[in-house]
């Protein structure tokens, strides 16, 4: 997923670029607001500071949303009701008050994208598509796996979690993303019930190197 960071303070955007591209994002980052027009092509989400130096963000936000359908979250220091009610009004889809958890942000991005209809497997989303490596295969439409071709019984969140994983292809699932798709909140004990799905489905599946863990970030598919 590419991301846009418009952002003026260095110091901001030194932490959250490197945080987001270790969970799997690709993240350019614009200082100032002029300019930022000429970089949406081929954008998935915008996160859009309000504080820029050249020109008011909510006056960026309007013409971002003039000019494009690119998701846009307001990411912004300014925290009362009647900022967020405008940057909303302005065509934002989220507003994240600063500071913020980047796990938090990330869940975030993930929500707009499944509302739009962009993220490959959204949880309950109807499909066709089917999903194969080695002698694993995933039909989400059936909502099936069968190994060697024989059917293997998954509950309802093992089938989503390995279909998220299934669906990136190699690219890591982040662990803020698997909690927000498939149970839609995290919590204190989250990590710890995720990793449990993880093992449970290594085990039915018996292809222990089919879910592959990326220490600290979340999951991969593996090779089989």
């Amino acid at each position: 997923m590419r991301v846009l960071l418009v952002e003026d303070d260095d110091r901001v955007a030194e932490a959250l670029v490197p945080a987001l591209t270790r969970r799997g994002f690709h993240v350019d980052r614009q200082a100032t607001g002029r300019g930022t027009l000429d970089r949406l092509a081929g954008v998935d989400v915008v996160l859009l500071d309000l504080g820029l130096p050249d020109m008011d963000g909510v006056t960026l936000c309007r013409a971002i949303r003039a000019a494009s359908d690119v998701a846009i979250i307001v990411v912004s220091a300014r925290g009362e009701i009647d900022d967020r009610i405008l940057g909303l009004h302005a065509g934002a889809d989220d507003y994240l008050v600063k500071p913020y958890d980047v796990g938090e942000l990330v869940a975030r991005v993930h929500a707009v994208r499944r509302r739009r209809g962009a993220d490959p497997v959204g949880v309950g989303a109807a499909s066709t598509e089917v999903f194969e490596t080695g002698d694993v295969r995933v039909d989400l439409g059936r909502h099936e796996v069968t190994v060697a071709g024989e059917s293997v019984a998954l509950s309802r969140k093992e089938f989503q979690v390995l279909a998220l994983v299934m669906a990136a292809g190699g690219a890591v699932c982040t662990r803020e993303r698997i909690l927000a798709e498939v149970w839609g909140r995290t919590w204190s004990g989250a990590n710890r019930t995720l990793d449990v799905h993880v093992a449970t489905l290594r085990t039915k599946l018996g292809r222990p190197a089919l879910l592959e863990t990326v220490r600290g970030v979340g999951y991969r598919l593996g090779q089989v």
